[in-house]
């Protein structure tokens, strides 16, 4: 199977269970070469799953794709070493430094000069003053670096990221992103899943999975115009009050607090405007805003079905 060489991943009607649970619905995806693609959905939502079957890890119940033009049920192998695939946990030895886990790391991918290749990859990514350190004693930003670096060093053509930044502090998250956007401007093609709302902004496109199944795709831009969501926020008073009337209130689709306001949003326009004059106080005071990727997605997540049982 050999998808059109733009498009990198090409993924059509996949399905995954696990004892009787399925984890991955009837899920469908483009990623183009070249891209940024965020993968964004809530902890258990099915997207290191549909991460797994993408490389070649997981082979899916059913559906059919392609992964660098290799089909993902037939050549997971050649998929394999064309990707770098990023997991949750940092999986390096901690009882090595960076230069020998990454010189390790070039012997096991048969590189030529794993040694010249481990110093190149430690400059590039800016880890020369630490190449000696023992990666057990590095802080989460660094072992971060350091697991990015392993990934990249045999010039993968697709990188796989899955939560790379959780539990990493904002100044690490923020670098680690411009690291993303440089290889990405290089040519390499990421699908990054996360669930921070700023870093799937950074993304060129963005898919939204919940319970296993895709519920929104495209742009930041193009996503939030398709929800078609009017959206005020509230400022004032007794907001926790206000927060649990307004749920039950016929034109109120989505309520979540923001900091000291409400953020209200509603798929009629004229009927949220109606809610808005109805509860307007001297203590409240109601401002129409644009909606944002989290208002939207929290709409979503409302809505989504949950495939536990």
């Amino acid at each position: 199977m050999n998808a059109a060489p733009e498009i990198v991943i090409d993924a059509r009607g996949l399905n995954k269970s696990f004892g009787g649970r399925k984890v991955v619905v009837d899920f469908s995806l483009q990623v183009r070469r070249g891209r940024i693609h965020g993968f964004l959905g809530p902890n258990g939502s099915g997207k290191t799953t549909t991460i797994r079957m993408l490389c070649g890890l997981l082979t899916p119940d059913s559906g059919e794709g392609s992964c660098l033009g290799f089909d993902i049920r037939t050549q997971q192998t050649e998929i394999k070493r064309r990707t770098g695939y990023m997991t949750q946990r940092f999986s390096l030895y901690e009882d090595l430094t960076i230069r020998e886990n990454l010189e390790f790391i070039g012997r096991v991918y048969g590189l030529a000069d794993a040694s010249a290749s481990a110093e190149e990859t430690i400059h590039k990514l800016g880890l020369a003053a630490r190449a000696s350190q023992l990666a057990g004693q590095l802080s989460g930003g660094w072992k971060q670096r350091l697991a990015l670096g392993a990934c990249v060093m045999p010039k993968p053509e697709l990188l796989l990221l899955d939560e790379p930044t959780a539990g990493v502090d904002p100044k690490a998250r923020r670098d680690f992103w411009d690291e993303i956007h440089q290889l990405s401007h290089n040519g390499l093609t990421v699908l990054v899943s996360t669930h921070y709302m700023d870093e799937a902004e950074r993304c060129h496109e963005i898919a939204y999975i919940a319970y296993g199944r895709l519920l929104a795709q495209g742009t930041a831009a193009e996503i939030i115009a398709e929800s078609r969501l009017s959206t005020y926020v509230v400022s004032g008073a007794e907001l926790g009050a206000l927060a649990e009337t307004l749920k039950k209130t016929p034109g109120v689709d989505m309520v979540a607090p923001f900091g000291a306001s409400l953020h209200v949003a509603g798929r009629d326009a004229a009927a949220l405007d109606r809610v808005a004059e109805d509860f307007a106080t001297p203590g409240l005071v109601w401002k129409h805003d644009a909606p944002n990727l989290e208002d939207v997605f929290i709409d979503l997540m409302s809505r989504a079905e949950d495939n536990y049982g």
